[in-house]
């Protein structure tokens, strides 16, 4: 891992340093890399990435039905979201759950998922958050991806470009963009985990990325990256 650390700063020296828009607003310092630019064949050996899906929360702004079991072109949402992590290269998915756990569970059953619960989800996002770097260490991951229940249109080879951007080297903190906004999944490396797990109330990521000067964001043609369901009519 240290090898790759020192690789990782040497390919940032060289890279375009520049500040991106995040799709919540502001801006944030990060170094752009086309996704187009990348080799993708994987380089060895091999590193062990993982993903985790935070689906635990109760989505109150969502009208009606429970928003992660609400149908997209006939399927649940959550199946939707989950399954291009199922498609990509990862070495294995778990989908955090919470509230409405097992509706959700058999929304997922066909799929080849590792379902977790998360008792304290009403604590906040974080705490799924948490039980990601818990799973993470156990499965001794160099880094995982953390995507998100209520975004159904995020595309498989997405995921796989930006774990390619981990094994390439390019930074701890991986995120991909469309036209020039920051969105989700993030592949955020072991490097981070500390800090991951220190973070507190209902956020993800954000307060760790931002803290960081090492972001690397990914250009991509994925709109899927922007798209969460809030509201029903973000369908």
């Amino acid at each position: 891992m240290k090898m790759q650390s020192q690789a990782r700063t040497q390919r940032l020296a060289g890279a375009k340093d520049d500040s991106k828009t995040i799709a919540d607003g502001g801006q944030q310092e990060s170094t752009t890399i086309k996704a187009s630019d990348l080799n993708r064949d994987h380089p060895g050996p091999q590193t062990a990435v993982g993903g985790a899906i935070l689906a635990a929360g109760k989505g109150e702004r969502y009208e009606g039905t429970y928003k992660l079991l609400d149908t997209v072109e006939g399927e649940p949402l959550i199946r939707r979201a989950v399954a291009p992590f199922v498609a990509s290269c990862l070495e294995e998915t778990v989908l955090v759950v919470g509230h409405k756990a097992e509706e959700v569970r058999a929304a997922v059953s066909d799929l080849e998922v590792t379902v977790i619960m998360n008792e304290a989800y009403e604590d906040g996002q974080s705490t799924s958050l948490r039980q990601g770097v818990e799973v993470a260490r156990e499965r001794g991951w160099d880094a995982i991806v953390y995507g998100l229940g209520d975004m159904p249109f995020v595309d498989a080879d997405t995921i796989d470009v930006v774990v390619q951007g981990y094994l390439e080297n390019n930074g701890e903190i991986i995120a991909p963009a469309y036209e020039g906004k920051r969105g989700n999944p993030t592949l955020f490396g072991s490097d981070t985990y500390e800090a991951l797990s220190a973070v507190t109330g209902d956020t993800g990521g954000r307060p760790v990325l931002r803290s960081r000067s090492d972001l690397v964001v990914l250009e991509t043609d994925d709109p899927g990256v922007l798209r969460d369901i809030d509201v029903k009519s973000d369908l």
